[in-house]
């Protein structure tokens, strides 16, 4: 039997823990709040990892990395970054250690001290503006726009796989310009570069819009977000693009000699996807069978599983599965053979519907007798019997067909439990049945932050491209005028 899974209905905590473990994404590290990231979720993560990868230099992004450890003076020079960072920096003291006089192991050498300690990074805008010090001089200088893949460490004390962890994977892009307009027009870019590889790759539905003041990146003076709905109601904040403005030049005094010859600051933005999006993938699409991967994403889009008696009949079912699957590969996709002869063929479906593969095909002696293959969609949990001839062909538009059904259940799920409110004793109500709530807010974070207190709801976005509205209104709140609609939900 494959590894039983929670039921959503009855612990939707539980069924995703179930499914990050059981279909071996991930798992606990000995180190606390920290985890091991398994091959067949690293595969996964290097997929879109390699889709981003191509995004970024399609639009003139160049890769590099900057170090891990970051001056503790670095942080203090800008007040605000610091202050939302504060707590969840590890910070490194000593460099190095000794055996334990009283021989209880080892112990940090005292005279090892640092002269400066050095925060392990949880983010890089201050040791790149430290570097791009040396690399602007004149306008001819700009724009610099750089990417590093690498990991961060934020201090979590409540941590889940994926979502909220002490070390974490991710991608920062650290861009600078000789304009206000330019910086701006590259932080809407990218977050537009966020939002179509959820859709496209991720077959997840977002929402793009700006950040409240209170939900803003700290040192940023707009933050541009994409917003998804998990299948429990909440909203996963899926990517960031902050427009960082000078504030960031100003601090570690970047500045450079424009056309007509005047020193200016530069203009920056940064911007950033993690591995959180692993947890996005995982609850917006799967099911109590397990994973449900879109074929973009999947690390195996074809599993082939033998079924036979005889050795003969063994030999003649792997001929005809290789040169399927050599059709399949030559049409670009990833295809396994799964002819493992320790088990039984029940439970390789099992396993398989587990681990999310988009498509599974079964063959027997009697497939091969009459031309045919059975061929079973992760998606829909449905199978047919069709002819070999022309098989790979047919799954090749059948995987096209299942990415675009992905997309199409998120959105309905999504629009299904979008909803208007216009009182503040409504949203009382309907906050509490989870999905995204379109409602007056006067603007103001305080009452932003009085509706968090009361009701742990925050504004995940001020909608750009969806749900978008311009209605004058009165707050739900306060009853103080409003200029248009904005996102509010229960958030991870």
């Amino acid at each position: 039997m494959a590894k039983e899974v929670t039921k959503r209905s009855e612990n939707y905590s539980q069924w995703y823990n179930d499914l990050v473990m059981k279909a071996d994404l991930a798992e606990q590290s000995a180190v606390r709040g920290c985890m091991v990231i398994k091959p067949y979720g690293y595969a996964i993560w290097e997929k879109m990892q390699s889709i981003l990868d191509a995004k970024f230099k399609s639009v003139g992004v160049q890769n590099a990395y900057f170090p891990l450890f970051i001056p503790k003076s670095f942080f203090s020079r800008e007040a605000e970054h610091v202050a939302g960072f504060a707590k969840e920096c590890a910070v490194v003291t000593h460099h190095r250690l000794m055996n334990d006089p009283k021989g209880k192991g080892v112990v940090v050498d005292p005279e090892a001290k640092l002269e400066e300690e050095l925060i392990v990074r949880p983010t890089s805008e201050t040791i790149i503006w430290s570097t791009y010090k040396h690399w602007i001089t004149s306008w001819r200088d700009l724009p610099i726009l750089c990417n590093q893949w690498c990991n961060v460490v934020r201090w979590e004390m409540r941590t889940r796989l994926f979502l909220r962890t002490a070390e974490f994977l991710w991608q920062e892009g650290h861009t600078a310009h000789a304009t206000s307009a330019e910086a701006e027009a590259m932080t809407k870019q990218m977050v537009n570069v966020y939002a179509d590889f959820a859709r496209s790759a991720m077959a997840l539905p977002v929402i793009v819009g700006h950040k409240s003041p209170n939900e803003r990146f700290a040192g940023a003076l707009d933050t541009l977000t994409i917003e998804a709905m998990m299948q429990d109601g909440k909203a996963l904040q899926a990517g960031t693009s902050h427009f960082l403005g000078q504030n960031f030049a100003k601090s570690f005094d970047v500045q450079f000699t424009n056309n007509e010859g005047k020193q200016e600051h530069v203009w920056a933005t940064s911007w950033g996807v993690s591995t959180r999006l692993m947890g996005a993938l995982i609850m917006s699409h799967s099911d109590d069978e397990g994973l449900v991967l879109p074929p973009v994403l999947a690390p195996i889009q074809v599993v082939m599983v033998p079924i036979y008696r005889t050795d003969e009949e063994h030999n003649a079912v792997l001929d005809k599965m290789y040169e399927v699957k050599k059709q399949l590969e030559a049409l670009g996709h990833s295809v396994k053979v799964d002819d493992r002869d320790t088990l039984r063929p029940g439970f390789k479906f099992a396993e398989w519907e587990l681990k999310g593969v988009p498509v599974r095909i079964a063959m027997g002696a009697r497939d091969l007798q009459n031309g045919t293959v059975e061929v079973a969609r992760r998606d829909t949990l449905t199978k047919e019997t069709m002819n070999l001839e022309g098989v790979a062909e047919h799954i090749h538009g059948l995987l096209d067909d299942i990415q675009k059904n992905i997309y199409q259940k998120a959105l309905s799920f999504r629009d299904a439990n979008v909803r208007k409110c216009d009182s503040w004793e409504e949203f009382k109500t309907e906050i509490t049945k989870g999905g995204f709530l379109l409602c007056h807010w006067d603007g103001t974070p305080e009452t932003e932050q009085a509706i968090k207190d009361e009701t742990k709801a925050t504004i995940r976005c001020i909608p750009m491209d969806s749900y978008v509205s311009d209605e004058e209104g009165t707050c739900i709140y306060s009853g103080k005028p409003s200029k248009g609609r904005v996102v509010f939900a229960i958030s991870y």
